[in-house]
């Protein structure tokens, strides 16, 4: 009998810490650092990415992403490279991306464009504020390597920058210039037509690659696609709302079938097609 009753116990305790290893693997987040090209690198944290190149006076960093995911990045860098993250770039002040940047202000100096370090205080965000703004470009060098910032106008945000390596020839752009995907739900924080012309001002830089914010790394002709795509339901919504549709009709009759094989298709055209609808009905006035 106490033969069975410890067996049941034992087989009780193996399978308890099972389940907690087993929920443990799906909890923890995905975390991974892959080479872009030369000393430029890409993290990964979830469905998040930024980038960090690699000097030999330091490290400069991209968004952090998160507390925890940049305390993970902070000690990847100094055990893989042995050097600390002297500049600290933001993108835009969406939380999702810049969180945490109190981590690196130990040894970094924070750059951003001057209306995220407004939106960054003003809203109270959980990061580090900006010591260095800029309004129109900037360029900061580092151990014989280079970075270029520059404010290609109001698209996804009105605070959004790009940063080109030149050396690389890499550019890094967040959120406003996805890959073979539709935007993101329902344009929230939008600025539409700015937002083509944004795009436009990319694709006249000169790089080879284009890593967005989240998912796979493209080229400036997937910038071109994806400002095609905007482009294509600006002038749709339009046509449907100089029609007297409403949100409702437009949804379910725009379909833009060149794009059916794209990300999100099927969940996000039509939150697409409300962000455009609201975007246009804030600036168009009828008959």
């Amino acid at each position: 009998m106490f033969r069975i009753i410890y067996t049941i116990m034992f087989s009780t305790l193996l399978f308890s810490v099972y389940a907690s290893n087993m929920a443990f693997a799906q909890d923890a987040p995905k975390r991974e650092i892959t080479n872009i090209t030369g000393d430029l690198y890409r993290f990964q944290n979830q469905f998040h990415h930024s980038v960090f190149l690699v000097t030999p006076d330091g490290v400069i960093a991209t968004d952090p992403i998160d507390v925890d995911a940049a305390n993970w990045l902070k000690a990847e860098l100094l055990e893989r490279f042995g050097k600390p993250v002297k500049y600290l770039i933001y993108s835009h002040d969406h939380v999702d991306h810049i969180a945490g940047g109190e981590v690196f202000a130990d040894t970094a100096t924070i750059v951003a464009h001057e209306t995220a370090k407004a939106d960054i205080v003003g809203e109270n965000r959980p990061t580090a504020v900006p010591n260095i703004t800029f309004s129109d470009s900037m360029t900061i060098e580092l151990g014989g390597k280079t970075v270029e910032l520059t404010y290609v106008g109001r698209g996804h945000s009105d605070n959004s920058i790009v940063m080109r390596f030149p050396q690389e020839r890499v550019l890094f752009a967040v959120d406003f210039i996805p890959i073979k995907t539709v935007a993101w739900k329902n344009l929230t924080d939008a600025f539409v037509p700015d937002w083509m012309d944004a795009i436009e001002k990319v694709e006249a830089m000169d790089f080879d690659q284009l890593v967005p914010g989240h998912g796979a790394i493209g080229t400036k002709a997937d910038a071109m696609a994806f400002r095609g795509y905007m482009e294509t339901l600006h002038r749709a919504v339009l046509q449907a709302a100089r029609e007297g549709k409403t949100l409702e009709e437009m949804q379910a009759s725009i379909k833009l079938d060149d794009y059916s094989d794209w990300g999100n298709y099927a969940d996000h055209l039509p939150l697409n097609i409300e962000g455009m609808y609201n975007q246009i009905k804030l600036h168009r006035r009828g008959n």
